[in-house]
């Protein structure tokens, strides 16, 4: 019984994924991805079990996933269990399959939101002048 931790991360988002053998589990924050909203989340997750195909039904997956917006949580998660799916098959084609689909299943995205600046409400925004 061998178990591979991988973790991702998106912006303010954490996925830390447990992968183990099993008959294809996939549970996110103790909740079954089946039932897990909205549905755009759930389709960007799946990602890369579709792609693992067989391999998928052979494994359980818990992840659990803190921080961010539910996009951010997703995009974490699938790189999480992308990550995970490799180093649990050490598939050198499954790597090059993930990469060829979309290079951010396996390295993380490292944008972040800008940080503010002093005296200013927003990132960019600039204080506005009325001479009168």
């Amino acid at each position: 019984m061998k178990a591979v931790h991988a973790s991702g991360k998106r912006k303010r988002a954490v996925a830390r994924a447990t992968i183990t053998p099993g008959k294809g589990i996939v549970r996110i924050n103790s909740l079954s991805l089946e039932h897990y909203q909205p549905e755009l989340t759930r389709i960007k997750i799946q990602e890369p079990l579709i792609l693992a195909n067989d391999l998928a039904k052979k494994i359980n997956i818990n992840i659990a996933v803190r921080g961010g917006g539910s996009q951010a949580q997703a995009e974490a998660s699938r790189l999480a269990i992308a990550r995970g799916l490799v180093e649990y098959s050490k598939s050198k084609e499954l790597k090059q399959t993930f990469l060829d689909y979309d290079r951010n299943l396996l390295v993380a995205d490292t944008r972040n939101k800008e940080a503010c600046k002093p005296n200013d409400s927003k990132a960019r925004a600039k204080r506005q002048k009325s001479y009168r």
